[in-house]
């Protein structure tokens, strides 16, 4: 049994485990059973979440917490997700570790273990969310899906349902934004990923 999915399981309400198999609660009728579809896909959404949120975040405990908080909601839209989970999956992760950073910025951290720890991209984390902010929706569901999640364009042009020369043309402007706001010129490449 995966210790994620009962993570989840206990985030959507409720976890019991039978006939061997991680599911949601049976018995109450505002908690049916997870869709088989649901259980075959999650290790997948799972690290896609995490990637997204660990290159927001740039801390494993944080992504972890955002992953299965977009998977458990993602549990819960199933039947609407169940085609293409992907990019819906992703943005909803991006957006809680764009919450969470901004909720971690307005408390000071708490220093723990030698200052060698210390995450040396904490600055450029902040103003990648920053930036990512500043965009419009479009361009910044295009850098989302496309640099966070790595996903090609015509794998974003389906998530958003528009064509590939759309994505191509948000992801443009969408670079051409973070460059300006990140201060990197034109020179600064393609790569807007925060390691």
């Amino acid at each position: 049994m995966s210790a994620r999915i009962a993570a989840v399981s206990e985030q959507v309400g409720g976890y019991q485990g039978s006939h061997g198999g991680p599911h949601l609660a049976t018995g109450d009728p505002l908690m049916p059973e997870a869709p088989a579809g649901f259980e075959r896909a999650f290790d997948g959404l799972y690290r896609l979440a995490y990637r997204v949120a660990y290159r927001i975040l740039g801390d494993r405990g944080d992504a972890e917490d955002v992953a299965q908080e977009a998977l458990a909601r993602a549990s819960l839209r199933w039947s609407q997700l169940a085609d293409r989970p992907e990019g819906w999956v992703s943005r909803v992760a991006s957006n809680l570790a764009i919450d969470r950073h901004r909720r971690r910025r307005r408390t000071p951290p708490t220093p723990i273990g030698p200052l060698g720890m210390v995450d040396p991209h904490l600055g450029e984390r902040g103003d990648l969310v920053a930036a990512l902010r500043r965009l419009p929706r479009r361009q910044k569901q295009v850098m989302v899906l496309r640099y966070l999640a790595d996903m090609s364009e015509t794998e974003v042009a389906l998530e958003m349902g528009c064509s590939v020369g759309t994505v191509k043309s948000h992801g443009a402007r969408g670079l051409a934004s973070l460059r300006r706001y990140l201060g990197t010129g034109e020179g600064g490449g393609n790569d807007v990923r925060a390691s």
